[in-house]
């Protein structure tokens, strides 16, 4: 599984360092190429000749190379990596990391690197239960990268809690879940819609929601890294997707987003109606501004298509759908009827009852119903982590 793959490991000031000899090791018996980088604090609880032993490769502190002058690209490491792990991760990088500071090698490469990132972070209880790292983590989570939960234990200070460091074994499954996630799409072609949609009512107003798009983008982002080939058809929306395996196309009424999944439905082997569609429209667009001149004013609004009941009459056998449902009452009965009448695979529900969940939160508490009649609830997570259980769900679920 880890054949071949190309891992590169940032060190921080950490106790926990001196494990990370014993990684490279693991990981280097298991077929990967190691290159490591170390900031200047790490140095004090693990070597770099140590680093270098193991791991075969020169360990790059600095972005000139002692006596030589040569310059170490960073960019160039960015580019060489699959997999960028940083373990262990100090409260002071993981601060950089949030806010995007770059003072040192690591940092550097972190910023530029396009592969998928893991962090373990690993420091004392109250530092790691302090509200600004517990703000920094959700920050870069909500960036894209993989945190990998630090184990309960007895740390360096004596105190007892979160905070410690996984074993070398448990990062090793860490890393090796995530090539297996990595390809578990691999050659699928995956449709999402995303975002609100907006009906004009003049050329200054229009009907819309409260929708951020926020779960769609997390949702393309996670099939792209599992190797798939993401089209995002997406509403109106200040966010924009990052991965390179992900064509995005911009649309604003129910109308166009009917028409542009229309086009890319037929090719797709997983489609996802994550977008808030509005339900209705004007009949009418007024040409101009309509002017404040009346106490009352009518709009008589007639019904959009319904996307996923569109697609669902167009769907082949061989292809997967989900739908979501956001509901306020009566929510999994509401829910299960909409998969059975938009003759969709799964159906994601979250209720605006739930907080955290629903429109514009980082956040989302969703239950996912099949058609075979199962269920599975979820605890409320950032909305990268629900894509990746949906993700998950589907390919446990799907015909292979």
């Amino acid at each position: 599984m880890l054949q071949g793959r190309k891992i590169l490991i940032g060190v921080c000031g950490s106790i926990a360092a001196y494990k990370i000899p014993i990684l490279v090791r693991l990981l280097i018996k298991a077929g990967a190429e190691v290159k490591v980088i170390q900031t200047t604090s790490s140095k004090a609880f693990v070597t770099p000749v140590a680093l270098a032993t193991v791991s075969k490769n020169p360990v790059l502190t600095d972005f000139i190379k002692d006596d030589t002058g040569q310059w170490h690209n960073h960019i160039d490491l960015g580019l060489w990596a699959d997999l960028m792990l940083i373990a262990p991760l100090s409260a002071n990088t993981l601060a950089k990391l949030s806010n995007g500071i770059c003072d040192n090698l690591l940092t550097a490469v972190y910023l530029s690197a396009r592969c998928p990132v893991m962090l373990a972070p690993a420091m004392d209880l109250d530092m790691y239960k302090h509200p600004s790292t517990l703000r920094n983590l959700a920050i870069v989570t909500e960036y894209g990268n993989t945190v990998i939960p630090p184990d309960k234990g007895e740390l360096a200070s004596g105190l007892v809690g979160e905070g410690r460091m996984p074993e070398p074994e448990t990062l090793l499954g860490h890393v090796k879940d995530h090539f297996e996630e990595s390809d578990s799409l691999m050659g699928k072609k995956v449709l999402i819609t995303s975002g609100p949609t907006y009906e004009s009512i003049d050329p200054v107003r229009f009907i819309g929601n409260h929708s951020s798009g926020k779960m769609g983008l997390a949702l393309a982002e996670e099939a792209a890294k599992r190797g798939a080939s993401v089209t995002m058809v997406s509403g109106p929306s200040a966010l924009s997707p990052r991965h390179s395996s992900i064509s995005e196309w911009k649309v604003s009424s129910a109308g166009e987003m009917y028409e542009a999944t229309k086009s890319e439905f037929p090719s797709s082997d997983i489609a996802i109606f994550a977008a808030a569609v509005s339900d209705y429209r004007p009949e009418e667009v007024a040409s101009q501004k309509i002017k404040k001149e009346k106490d009352e004013f009518v709009i008589k609004l007639v019904k959009n298509k319904d996307i996923a009941q569109e697609m669902g009459k167009a769907k082949k056998p061989n292809q997967f759908t989900v739908g979501f449902a956001l509901e306020t009452e009566h929510e999994g009965e509401h829910a299960q009827q909409k998969l059975a009448k938009k003759n969709l695979d799964l159906i994601v529900l979250n209720s605006l009852n739930d907080g955290g969940a629903g429109f514009s939160h980082e956040t989302n508490k969703v239950t996912i119903y099949e058609k075979t009649g199962g269920s599975k609830e979820y605890e409320l997570k950032h909305k990268s982590q629900v894509a990746k259980d949906i993700f998950d769900h589907i390919v446990d679920v799907i015909p292979s």
